[in-house]
């Protein structure tokens, strides 16, 4: 018998005379071509040009849908696996899969419609507003202590603020000297006390001398009692003078601080809106004068509410102390004169006009100078 040619198998694919595969040989190619191809590729689009070897003939096949494919019709281009590719080149066909007319996904950034809002970003975003009002405000402090920047004087403010500061330090100066003439009226009367007490012991026990004793037992104790009827005074007025200075007036100064510093922040912000009038306007000014014109605006709003402030407080803390310090003051010379010149129902006239109420003698309590 004769031997074959050794020719390749792929190039006997019988072709008839109008260019068409026979019916069994195009079942057999299409069923191994559906079991090579992925899911989602319809035959319909796959063309296959045969290339034979001995032939310069070529034979197109045509291949029918896959008759249950359900593959997303969003597929733009799908490849054949490598295993139908091999056995495609393999017989000398050219595989060619069109994208069928569909518009291709392009890459691009993702734009979400609600952006969600990053804390730290948010924190980093103050944290460099602070940074630069901070610097700002630096600058112009500097510069007013070298003498080369300008600020904005409240002549009349200005001078009710210094006069405030002084007083407050002469009201501080009188609060320790009367706290002093507290603590060492005290001692006194609590020696005067003692004294009586010794004076009664021996009137009792020295009976030449009963009298005697006795009389000057009855004199320390009423000094005592006088004592400590002006000690409650001068403690009353020590805790008026005291609630004044640390309380009234430390709180208007504190409002006079935030004055200071938006003062400060107003020149800051008009020194560099001043600088930018003074330089070149083109487009790439123009948006930073604006800018610093709107900064500029918002702080002398600040500014000028903060002095109209401070100016409502100074009217009502020169009210308000004149007339505390008036009641003080003839509290404290009227106790003064009653208990050096003996007069002690004047003395107690006094506190009780004030509603001043003594502490009971022999009271668990101890007293504001035994505290302190």
């Amino acid at each position: 018998m004769a031997q074959e040619s050794p020719k390749n198998l792929a190039a006997e694919i019988p072709v008839t005379t109008n260019g068409q595969l026979e019916d069994s040989h195009e079942h057999s190619f299409n069923r191994d071509l559906k079991r090579s191809l992925p899911v989602g590729l319809g035959l319909s689009e796959t063309k296959i040009t045969y290339h034979g070897f001995d032939s310069a003939k070529e034979g197109v096949v045509e291949a029918g849908p896959f008759p249950s494919s359900s593959a997303s019709p969003k597929s733009s281009v799908i490849s054949p696996s490598s295993a139908a590719a091999g056995r495609l080149a393999g017989q000398g066909c050219d595989l060619i899969i069109p994208t069928g007319g569909r518009a291709q996904q392009k890459s691009g950034p993702v734009v979400l419609a609600d952006e969600v809002k990053n804390p730290a970003m948010e924190k980093l975003e103050l944290v460099r507003k602070w940074s630069l009002n901070t610097y700002k405000c630096t600058r112009q402090i500097i510069s007013e202590k070298l003498g080369r920047g300008s600020r904005t004087v409240d002549l009349e403010l200005e001078a009710q603020i210094d006069i405030l500061r002084d007083n407050k330090k002469k009201y501080e100066n009188i609060l320790r000297l009367a706290q002093t003439l507290s603590t060492q009226l005290f001692q006194m009367v609590h020696t005067q006390r003692q004294l009586g007490d010794a004076f009664a012991d021996l009137s009792l026990k020295s009976l030449e001398l009963h009298e005697e004793f006795g009389y000057n037992a009855d004199t320390q104790k009423l000094l005592a009692k006088n004592g400590e009827t002006l000690l409650g005074a001068i403690n009353f007025f020590i805790a008026s003078v005291n609630t004044l200075v640390n309380k009234t007036i430390e709180d208007t100064l504190l409002t006079v601080k935030q004055y200071e510093s938006a003062r400060i922040e107003y020149d800051a912000y008009r020194t560099d809106l001043e600088e930018l009038n003074l330089g070149p306007r083109d487009a790439n000014t123009l948006p930073k004068i604006e800018q610093s014109q709107q900064l500029f605006q918002v702080h002398k709003e600040k500014y000028d509410k903060m002095r109209n402030d401070v100016s409502i407080k100074l009217k009502f803390l020169e009210e308000n102390k004149v007339k505390v310090l008036h009641n003080q003051l003839v509290l404290f010379h009227n106790a003064i004169a009653a208990y050096f010149a003996g007069n002690q129902k004047q003395l107690e006239q006094t506190l009780k006009q004030f509603h001043i109420k003594l502490k009971t003698p022999g009271a668990d309590a101890p007293s504001w100078l035994e505290e302190q």
